[in-house]
C-alpha cells in the first residue's frame, strides 16, 4: 500500500520547505469577477474563510538553503484549488516576475483543475499560463515541480507537467481526468491504483516519490547543478597520459565484460556530487538501462546519460525507450544550456520483435542527429562495452575519452564472425581486424584521450572512476571556455572529416 503522506496547504508547505522567516509573499489583494450577492460570490467568501487564503493559488518568494528562489504553491482548501481568472493570472505574473529577476522557479501544485463557476475563459487560461512557463524555461531558468494530493485536470495538463524535474508526493492522486467525472460520464468507477503517483513514477511520467520533508534537499541538490556557474570554472590538471601496453583487442573486450567492473554508477557515486537521477521520458516509458541523471563533475554542472550495465540483462536489453529516455536528457541539456556528458556502456541494443515495432532504428537516427547537433558542450566517455547502434547512438560529442579497455564496434566480435565466418570462433581476429579497441580509435581520430587501467578497472575501482572523473572535469572545464558557435562548427566538421 502506498504511503500516505502529510497534507499540507500551500502556507503550511512553504513554512516547510522553505527557510525559516524568508518568505515573501507577491501577492494583493484579488478584484474577483463574481458579481456581487451572486451564489459565486458567497462561494468565494465562505472559501476564504475555510482556507484563511484569499485565493487558491499563493506566489511569492523565499531562499531554500541560503537559494533565492520563485514559488507557486496551490491552496486545495479554496475551492478544490481550482484555477480562475484571478489565480491564473497570479500564476502568470510569478512566471513573468521570476523571468524578470532570474529566479528559478519551484510550484507545487494541488488543484481539481478549472474553476467550473468560471466556464470556458477559466479553461482557456491553461493557454497563458503555459505560454508564460514556455517563456520562463526558455530563458534557460530551472523549473521544478513537487505534485500534490490531488493534482488533476488542466493543472496537470498545463504547469503541472511542465518541469523540468518533476516529483511528487506519496499517495498524490495525480491525473486528468477527475474519477467522479469517469463514474459520471461512464457509470463505472475509475480503475484503482492508476491516478497514483507511484504508478506516474512506475511509467516514467514523474522523476521521483518523495515526502515533503525531503524536498528542500532535493531542490538543493538540483539547483547547485541547475543554477551552477558554466563559466570561470576552477583550473583542472588533464590526467597524465601513460605509455600503454599494446594488449590485444580481444583481451580488452574480455575485461570490459567482468561482472565486477565499474559502470555508471560506481563512476557517479564515486567521480560526482550533487548527483540527482531523473527517470524515465516524461511520456510513459522508462529503461533500466539507460540512467539520467543531474550531477556535477568538480565545479562542473551537466546532464548525465549513462547506459547502466547493471540495468542490462539478456533478458531486458537497451530498448528504443532508453534512447527516447536519452533524447530527453539532451532536451534538457539544450534547454538549460547545461553540458551533457553520455556515457557508453552496452553489449547492444535489443534485437527484437518488441524492439522492431517499438522504432529502434528511428530512436538510434534521431539520437545520433539531436546529440550531434546540440548546442550546448558535450562529452562522450566510452566506459565499457560499445556494441553497436545503441552505443553509437550516444557518441557524436565535442570530446570523446574512452577507458583503456573500452572500445566501439558495429556488432559484438561474435556477430561479426558469424556474419563473416557462420560461426563465432574467429571474433578474436575480427577483433583485431576491425580497429575496435582504444589504441586503435585514438589512431583513427575517433576518440581523444584514453584513461588507463592499472591493470583493470574492475582491479581498482575506486582509484579508476577518480581517475575518470579528472579527465571528465578536465574536458568540462576546457569546454566551457570555448566559443559556443565555433565549438559546434568544430565538432560538425570533426565528424564530417573522420
Amino acid at each position: 500500500m502506498a504511503e500516505r503522506a502529510r497534507r499540507l496547504g500551500g502556507r503550511e508547505l512553504l513554512e516547510t520547505v522553505l527557510d525559516e522567516g524568508s518568505w515573501v509573499g507577491w501577492d494583493s489583494a484579488p478584484a474577483q469577477p463574481a458579481v456581487e450577492g451572486s451564489p459565486y460570490a458567497a462561494e468565494l467568501a465562505a472559501a476564504r474563510e475555510h482556507s484563511g487564503s484569499d485565493e487558491a493559488i499563493i506566489t511569492g518568494e523565499g531562499r531554500i538553503r541560503g537559494r533565492r528562489v520563485a514559488l507557486i504553491a496551490g491552496e486545495f482548501r479554496f475551492l478544490a484549488g481550482s484555477i480562475g481568472e484571478v489565480a491564473a493570472e497570479r500564476i502568470v505574473a510569478a512566471f513573468e516576475r521570476a523571468e524578470r529577476e532570474e529566479l528559478p522557479m519551484f510550484a507545487a501544485p494541488s488543484s481539481g483543475g478549472t474553476r467550473m463557476q468560471e466556464g470556458t475563459p477559466a479553461f482557456v487560461a491553461m493557454v497563458k499560463i503555459s505560454a508564460a512557463c514556455a517563456r520562463f524555461k526558455a530563458a534557460r531558468l530551472p523549473y521544478l515541480v513537487y505534485l500534490r494530493h490531488p493534482t488533476t485536470g488542466g493543472v496537470f495538463a498545463s504547469w503541472g507537467s511542465l518541469g523540468q524535474v518533476t516529483v511528487a508526493e506519496p499517495g498524490a492522486m495525480i491525473g486528468f481526468l477527475g474519477p467522479r467525472v469517469y463514474e459520471a460520464l461512464y457509470g463505472r468507477p475509475f480503475p484503482e491504483g492508476v491516478q497514483t503517483a507511484e504508478n506516474l513514477f512506475e511509467h516514467g511520467l514523474i522523476d521521483a516519490v518523495l515526502p515533503v520533508e525531503a524536498l528542500a534537499e532535493t531542490a538543493d541538490r538540483a539547483l547547485n547543478v541547475l543554477m551552477g556557474p558554466r563559466e570561470d570554472l576552477p583550473e583542472v590538471p588533464a590526467v597524465v597520459k601513460e605509455p600503454l601496453e599494446d594488449i590485444p583487442a580481444w583481451e580488452s573486450i574480455e575485461r570490459s565484460r567482468r561482472e565486477d567492473r565499474p559502470g555508471v554508477r560506481a563512476l557517479l557515486k564515486l567521480g560526482a556530487t550533487d548527483v540527482l537521477p531523473l527517470h524515465g521520458t516524461g511520456s510513459g516509458e522508462h529503461d533500466p538501462g539507460l540512467l539520467m541523471a543531474l550531477a556535477r563533475f568538480g565545479g562542473a554542472p551537466c546532464v548525465v546519460l549513462g547506459q547502466d550495465r547493471r540495468g542490462q540483462t539478456l533478458e531486458e536489453p537497451l530498448s528504443p525507450k532508453g534512447l527516447r529516455v536519452a533524447r530527453r536528457g539532451m532536451g534538457l541539456a539544450r534547454e538549460l544550456n547545461l553540458p551533457l556528458v553520455s556515457i557508453i556502456d552496452t553489449a547492444g541494443a535489443a534485437l527484437s520483435k518488441e524492439a522492431e515495432e517499438g522504432g529502434l532504428a528511428g530512436e538510434i537516427a534521431r539520437s545520433l542527429s539531436d546529440l550531434v547537433t546540440l548546442d550546448a558542450p558535450t562529452l562522450c566517455v566510452l566506459l565499457g562495452q560499445g556494441t553497436g547502434g545503441g552505443a553509437l547512438a550516444l557518441l557524436p560529442a565535442d570530446r570523446v575519452i574512452c577507458a583503456q579497455h573500452s572500445w566501439l564496434s558495429p556488432l559484438p566480435p561474435e556477430g561479426a564472425s558469424a556474419i563473416l565466418h557462420r560461426d563465432t570462433s574467429r571474433a578474436p581476429e575480427l577483433a583485431a581486424s576491425q580497429r575496435v579497441r582504444s589504441l586503435d580509435l585514438l589512431a583513427d581520430g575517433i576518440i581523444d584521450r584514453i584513461v588507463a587501467e592499472h591493470p583493470d578497472a574492475a582491479d581498482e575501482p575506486e582509484a579508476f572512476c577518480q581517475r575518470m572523473s579528472q579527465a571528465i572535469q578536465h574536458e568540462l572545464v576546457t569546454l566551457a571556455r570555448e566559443d559556443p558557435a565555433a565549438r559546434l562548427e568544430a565538432r560538425l566538421a570533426r565528424y564530417r572529416h573522420l
